[in-house]
Order: C-alpha cells, then sequence, then structure tokens
C-alpha cells in the first residue's frame, strides 16, 4: 500500500476497457493520478490504476501508447486468465466495466482475491449470483458496490431530498423513460446484444431510482417487448421493452411504474439519449427530461453526430475552466470517485483495530452496497425470464415476488403450474 514519500496508496484494477470506461473511468483515474484523493478522515491518498484485465488487450494496449503517461502506466493482462494474473499484483480495489453478462464471473474472481469490488450496472442478473458475492465480500472483509451513477443526477438527488425530507408525499405512480441511439445496439455493444435487452441494460438505472428513493416492497413485476429491428422478429434480441413493477408501502397502499427503454433511436436524434421521468405523489408531480433541462447548440457539420445540438453537461463533460485549465467531470465521474473515498476510508480513516467498524458503515450505505440491491436484481431476473418466455411464444407472464411457493415466481397465463425461479426470500 505504500509509495515513495505517501504511505497511503490504493492500487486499482480494472476488467474492461470500452465505451463506459472512456467516458468516466478514464477521466477519473486521469485526474486522481494529477490531484490525488482527499478527504479529512484520510488526509491526502494516492490512487494508481495498477493493472487491466481484458478480452484481447487492444484498447487498453492502444490507450497506453497514446497517453498512457496521464495515468502513469499500467500492466495489460488478456485472455481467459487476465483477472487472476490482475489481482497477483495485490490490488486494493477493481472496477468491472464489462458486459453484464460477464460480471458475475468476474466479481467473484476479485472478491476470492480479497479485493474490494465495484461493478457497473446490473451488478447481477440473478438473485443467486447476488447472494454468493455478498457472502464472499462479507468472508474476505472487503466492500462489494455497484455503480448507480443516475443517484447522482442532481435532478435525481433534488428528488429525493424532497421525499426524504417529507415534503412530497406518498408516490402514487411513475413512468420513465430511457431511448439509447442505434449506435449502442449497432456499433459498441453489436457483438455483446445477442439474446439481450435494453431494459437490463438501462432500466435498472430507474429500477434502482424508484426503489432507493422510495422503499416499499416488490410484489409484482410483468413486461413485454419488440424484436425485428436489432435482430430476428420471432428471436431472443429485442429493440425495445416495457417493463411494470407494482410496490406495496407500510401504509398498504399500493403504486405502479413504468419503464420504457429502447437501443434503437435513430443517430441523428438530437440528444445522446432520450431520458424522462414522471412521478405523482398524494400532493405533487415530479416532471424531469434530459434534454429539456439542458442547453441546445448547432454547429455547422458538427451537429446532431459529432456534437449533439442538446447535451447533457450534468452526466459528463469537457471543460476549459476559468482558470483554463482543462477537466473533465460530472455524475457519472463523482459515483467512482466516491466509491475511492468510501475504500479510502475503510483502509486509511483510523487505526487498524476499528477497521471493522468502518467497513460496516460504509457496508451500510443503501445507494451502492450489493447486500441493498436485491429488489434491482430480483426485477432484472424476473424481466430476462419474462422475456425469455415471451421469445419461445409464451407472452404475458406475470412474476410475483415472496409468493407462497418462493421468492420469485413466474405465472403463464393460462397454467396452474408456476416456476420458481428463486427460492429464498428477496
Amino acid at each position: 500500500m505504500s509509495s515513495a514519500g505517501n504511505e497511503k496508496t490504493l492500487k486499482a484494477g480494472l476488467v474492461g476497457f470500452g465505451m463506459i470506461v472512456d467516458e468516466t473511468y478514464r477521466p477519473f483515474f486521469e485526474t486522481v493520478h494529477e490531484t490525488a484523493l482527499y478527504q479529512r478522515s484520510t488526509g491526502p491518498v494516492e490512487v494508481s490504476l495498477d493493472a487491466v484485465a481484458t478480452r484481447t488487450g487492444s484498447r487498453a494496449e492502444k490507450y497506453l501508447a497514446e497517453r498512457g503517461d496521464k495515468v502513469g502506466g499500467f500492466k495489460s493482462f488478456a485472455g481467459d486468465n487476465a483477472i487472476e494474473e490482475m489481482t497477483a499484483n495485490g490490488l486494493n480495489f477493481a472496477c468491472v466495466a464489462s458486459p453484464d453478462d460477464r460480471h458475475f464471473d468476474s466479481c467473484k474472481k476479485l472478491l476470492e482475491a480479497g479485493t474490494h469490488l465495484i461493478v457497473e450496472k446490473p451488478s447481477v442478473l440473478k438473485l443467486q449470483e447476488l447472494d454468493e458475492l455478498v457472502a464472499l465480500a462479507e468472508k474476505n472483509n472487503v466492500t462489494a458496490k455497484v455503480v448507480y451513477h443516475k443517484l447522482f443526477d442532481p435532478d435525481h438527488k433534488k428528488m429525493r431530498t424532497l421525499v426524504y425530507d417529507g415534503i412530497l408525499k406518498h408516490v402514487n405512480s411513475g413512468y420513465c423513460s430511457l431511448l439509447e441511439p442505434k449506435a449502442i445496439s449497432g456499433k459498441q455493444f453489436a457483438q455483446w446484444i445477442t439474446g439481450r435487452n435494453p431494459g437490463t441494460y438501462v432500466a435498472v438505472h430507474y429500477i434502482k431510482l424508484i426503489d432507493y428513493t422510495f422503499g416499499g416492497k416488490l410484489k409484482t413485476i410483468t413486461a413485454t417487448g419488440q424484436r425485428g429491428l436489432v435482430g430476428d422478429k420471432d428471436g431472443p434480441t429485442w429493440d425495445s421493452c416495457q417493463l411494470r413493477m407494482i410496490y406495496e408501502y407500510e401504509s398498504g397502499r399500493e403504486a405502479a411504474f413504468d419503464i420504457h427503454t429502447s437501443w434503437v433511436t435513430p443517430d441523428n436524434f438530437p440528444g445522446y439519449v432520450e431520458q424522462e421521468v414522471s412521478f405523482r405523489f398524494d400532493n405533487g408531480l415530479w416532471n424531469g427530461h434530459s434534454r429539456k433541462r439542458g442547453v441546445e447548440c448547432t454547429v455547422e457539420e458538427k451537429t446532431p453526430f459529432e456534437i449533439k445540438n442538446s447535451m447533457n453537461n450534468h452526466f459528463n463533460a469537457t471543460f476549459i475552466e476559468p482558470w483554463n485549465e482543462r477537466s473533465q467531470r460530472g455524475y457519472g465521474i463523482e459515483v467512482i470517485e466516491q466509491f475511492a473515498k468510501e475504500v479510502a476510508e475503510i483502509e486509511f480513516g483510523g487505526p487498524e483495530s476499528e477497521r471493522q467498524a468502518r467497513l460496516e458503515k460504509i457496508r451500510s450505505l443503501g445507494y451502492n452496497d450489493l447486500s441493498a440491491d436485491r429488489q434491482t436484481v430480483a426485477t432484472v431476473q424476473a424481466l430476462e425470464a419474462i422475456l425469455e418466455h415471451q421469445a419461445a411464444g409464451d407472452p404475458d407472464c406475470v412474476v410475483r415476488v415472496n409468493d407462497e411457493k418462493g421468492g420469485l415466481v413466474l405465472y403463464r397465463p393460462g397454467s396452474d403450474e408456476a416456476e420458481v425461479l428463486y427460492d429464498g426470500t428477496v
């Protein structure tokens, strides 16, 4: 954990080197390499990106050659044993930013090595996997966290503040929409999306926003979707999907939430993505729209492809600061920085004898701890099961939560048979 002139150093690893790394992890590691990490309880802490594990190594090695000095260099490991080789370097924490159907295996290897972990959303695709990772983190006395950067969006933080303070009272219903451009399914993730759906990829942001902001007990999940553009109209690859969740609250009252997602919005759409939320309360209404809150810009021969007409400068943007320093900042980066501060707090926030107490404090943070991700993962698991049945010619299934037959139980219309997706209590 030591480096010359500073005993407080966190050695980091990174699994994956795709689009999200370029947007958030890369600028975080470049910035922290320049400025270090600081909070009063720890003082300055150096953070170094020591190793990267990928399937081929091509993107990581291209970055090393072009601008590796920005992070002080790192070791690039590729192939089937890349994660094992990476952890052999003795890392303090690692970030998993690979496609979500690969999350579980990577996270398991990292936690088995005793490494603090943060993984992109959705953390895993099944509650059985979540149980195993949470148990491994507890066994090896490390944290296991998941990235939900939209919880850091200023608009979403303000809504939660009004709910937390009791100003907005009892949510009745909600609608969320997140529409990605065709480039997501046709280019960035073209090798990954076969048999996948955009709901798992992006609806999870709003599933967590709803679950964390309003609390309550998840009761029922239904879903449907459309095919025929990204893949065959009768195949397992989805263009868009519509998800509904029913929650019950302590009062005994229920609320319904609908989340619509797609990754076939035309690439010349004026915004990077189309994001919208609307929540109705007993005494109020909250409407949010990612494009309408922002700016509009037109540049000849550059918009709307190279530069979008409507841009979300809150998420992540490059700036020339008033003092003429270049920076890249936004809530997509802040969420990773906060995790690094949490790890630093555990390791350097006081005497070693009190480490366990600090660890338990950080684990209690429900916004990102895997142990608090149960209802979100349950919804993802139900969504994928419902769409799998629909692709097999068995539409309109319903998943009940904590049913008399199990924790996650799928029912088909016109059938008395039940399919238990998860035995334990959600």
